[in-house]
């Protein structure tokens, strides 16, 4: 799994500081859509009378979506966008704060009924952070768990309320806190930021707030609850034990051991006597936490129980898993039923009313018949078995060809997604991806514009890779990976500035061909295009492309003296076509600046007060000053010299030095003018003409052009005695001809009667 974003240098440290990395994430046509399984369900019930009761999905696409809920359908009304990988988890605490885990490390909460803004963001798990639990009564109680061992309880309220005393100047200079667990705290505005840095800072504690750390897990927790008065909390994990706690203080209350693998699905009753368990050793467990022990264990399933939804009265439970299906179990009578099954793993039960909504490691959402409140009406239908004690049991029965009929055989609705991307390759020409989505559709994106140039359909992705390869060598700018489901295209510094074209190449009208088009430049330009609009606007045109005064501009300063202004284009703003991003489907971008870690947001939300703090400094260098980093030597060292046996020769001494990109019927021409200057001139040293050592420009070549006879020789070049195409270029000559690591060696001849 990738990580989005990096951590900056410290004070005391003397390693280089590393860059942030900007991160896009195109977007799919269809916005109201999820493009990757679903990992979480939260049902919001109306307030009032008539209004409509909602729905929250979070996915492994990094958002989470809103869908107000109707008899015969679910209609997107929100998107909130924010998290940088996978959304974990998700609930509902009081009237309207939806709370979201993530990861990318953080807690998100959300003002569930707006448009889609993030109301604060915590940061204090070391890793993943998995799952959550909330106490229904108490409407500011949260308790998180995470892949780092961390379960830690949350006062929303309290976790706010310090940040409101201190102004904004504040942020970047908070002391350290400690929050139990050795790590680090940084409070920066309603951020909480993890970091291993050694700030050069006071002992005393910070400002910010420190939820409750229980501590005692040693491994990873998936499976958290809570009952509804907050003050009981089981969690469970790979340790195959459940642990319960007193969240109010962190203390262990108890620890219950029985599961033979991981707990996955852990809940609650409203007294907090009972506790049902999920795990990966398929099997359901019940416990009775005032007796300290399993009172019943329930095989229904023959692989992980990955989810678990009870009645309101506790009596009955649903559940879901690995094996794709959906079962009713009465926990009294261990009665069970197979309600339905789906083609892919379940992660996820919410029940409401009568139905209950299933969330699976697929896009889409199913909602199947459930009779939550008289659950006992679905066992008159028959078809019922009684769940073992032994987790053999239910598999082997299966083996033996006599599993249960499902009782419904399709849900009563979908909320349909999109197909995520699961396969890509990056093509040659290092501007065009390749795809192959779970649907089996193949695709061509143009990551330059973040667009789908070609569908191909339903085809083999290996023909299709096969057909567009060119033999083509481009420097790689960018890293891509398809981990939310659609493409992610990465940007690093100073990498990311290694690719140039001819504007020829790349069909700018207007524009001398000859001129070179940095890649990464230009699609920067494209992408903060909205923000630079809207930034003027704000900041009038007398800034001048400055960065607005009054800000820190220390990180500035360093960043000037390290970098160079690249002269080849003119200081604009203009986005060339084929750098436009569409506006109808925008990207979205994933960055960190100088506080308050990675965020994410859509290029058209960005409103132009994203500045160092929000945005990496070499981005905003590049963007606003023109200026780039130091680069690697884009230039290729090469000899050249007449075909053995060949009679003519030109004046050439040493090695010749040229643009990567420089193509071959570049240097034809070059070879034709020495041929044609050394002629009429007698071999004196004429303008276009070099010594040791001479850098071959663009422009070199069309020196002493007016000179040239009518017949002019007709030369070729070769490399490994192979004839080169005009077309190709020097980096692609020493990648797919030469073949090694000294200097490029390049042959050339006369061809006769041409």
């Amino acid at each position: 799994m990738h990580r989005v974003g990096s951590t900056g240098n410290t004070n005391n440290s003397s390693r280089p500081r590393k860059e942030k990395r900007l991160t896009y994430v195109f977007s799919d046509s269809d916005d109201t859509k999820h493009c990757a399984g679903v990992n979480c369900l939260a049902i919001l019930k109306s307030s009032v009378s008539n209004g409509p009761d909602y729905l929250f999905t979070g996915s492994r696409d990094g958002t989470l979506k809103r869908w107000a809920l109707a008899e015969d359908a679910a209609t997107c009304s929100a998107t909130f966008e924010s998290h940088v990988d996978w959304v974990n988890d998700a609930v509902i605490v009081g009237d309207r704060t939806l709370v979201s885990c993530s990861s990318d490390t953080t807690l998100k909460t959300w003002d569930a009924l707006s448009d889609g803004a993030c109301t604060k963001t915590l940061s204090q798990h070391s890793d993943y952070v998995t799952c959550l639990a909330a106490a229904e009564k108490n409407s500011n109680i949260v308790a998180s768990g995470g892949l780092g061992g961390e379960v830690l309880i949350w006062n929303l309220e309290a976790s706010i309320a310090p940040i409101s005393k201190f102004h904004d100047a504040m942020d970047d200079d908070c002391s350290n806190g400690v929050n139990g667990l050795g790590n680090s705290l940084i409070t920066t505005g309603f951020h909480t930021i993890s970091s291993n840095s050694n700030l050069s800072a006071p002992t005393s504690q910070c400002q910010g707030y420190i939820p409750i750390a229980a501590k005692g897990h040693k491994e990873s927790v998936y499976a958290l609850a809570m009952n509804e008065g907050g003050t009981l909390l089981v969690s469970g994990g790979t340790e195959k034990v459940v642990r319960v706690w007193d969240p109010r203080s962190g203390s262990k209350t108890m620890k219950l051991r029985g599961h033979t693998d991981n707990i996955r699905a852990l809940l609650l009753d409203s007294t907090g006597r009972f506790c049902l368990s999920g795990s990966s050793d398929s099997m359901i467990r019940l416990w009775d936490l005032g007796q300290q022990r399993c009172v019943h264990s329930y095989a229904v399933h023959t692989d992980s129980v990955w989810a678990l939804a009870s009645s309101p009265s506790f009596s009955h439970v649903y559940s879901g898993g690995r094996d794709l299906s959906l079962y009713l179990t009465d926990l009294q009578t261990r009665e069970s039923l197979l309600l339905g099954t789906g083609e892919d793993p379940i992660l996820q039960l919410a029940l409401r009313d009568n139905s209950i909504w299933v969330a699976s490691t697929n896009s889409s959402v199913h909602r199947w018949p459930a009779e939550g409140h008289h659950p006992q009406k679905i066992f008159q239908r028959g078809n019922s078995f009684l769940a073992g004690n032994l987790a053999f049991s239910r598999a082997r029965v299966s083996l033996e060809g006599s599993a249960p009929a499902p009782v419904y055989k399709k849900p009563t609705l979908t909320i349909t997604g999109t197909a995520g991307i699961m396969q890509h390759e990056v093509l040659n020409n290092r501007r065009h991806v390749l795809t192959k989505d779970t649907a089996g559709s193949v695709k061509l994106w143009e990551i330059t514009r973040g667009v789908v140039i070609k569908d191909y359909g339903k085809v083999s992705f290996e023909e299709i890779k096969e057909e567009l390869f060119e033999m083509v060598s481009i420097p790689a700018w960018f890293t891509v990976d398809s981990k939310l489901g659609s493409l992610s295209i990465h940007m690093d510094t100073p990498q990311c500035f290694s690719a140039e074209m001819y504007s020829a190449d790349l069909n700018i009208a207007n524009k001398p061909e000859d001129d070179k088009v940095n890649l990464a430049r230009e699609t920067l330009k494209g992408l903060m295009a909205h923000w630079l609009a809207r930034r003027k606007q704000r900041v009038g045109s007398h800034t001048n492309g400055e960065i607005v005064p009054g800000k820190d501009t220390s990180t500035r300063s360093l960043m000037h003296s390290r970098m160079d202004v690249d002269c080849s284009t003119e200081n604009d703003a203009m986005v060339y076509p084929p750098f436009e991003f569409s506006i109808v489907s925008p990207p979205s971008v994933i960055t960190e600046g100088t506080r308050g870690g990675p965020w994410r947001k859509k290029i058209t939300d960005l409103d132009g007060t994203e500045d160092e703090k929000d945005l990496p400094s070499w981005c905003l260098d590049c963007v606003l000053n023109n200026r780039l980093p130091a680069r690697e030597n884009n230039k290729c060292n090469f000899i050249l010299q007449p075909l053995e046996g060949s009679t003519v020769r030109i004046n050439t001494q040493g090695k010749l030095s040229a643009p990567r990109i420089l193509r071959i019927h570049k240097v034809i021409n070059y070879v034709i003018e020495k041929l044609v200057l050394d002629k009429t001139l007698d071999n004196t040293n004429a303008e276009g003409s070099f010594t040791s050592g001479p850098a071959l420009g663009d422009g070199s070549f069309r020196s002493g052009l007016k000179s040239w006879p009518k017949l002019k020789p007709s030369i070729e070049i070769l490399c490994n005695n192979q004839v080169l195409s005009p077309e190709m270029s020097l980096a692609t000559v020493r990648a797919y001809i030469w073949k090694k690591t000294d200097d490029l060696t390049l042959n050339y001849r006369v061809v006769q009667g041409r």
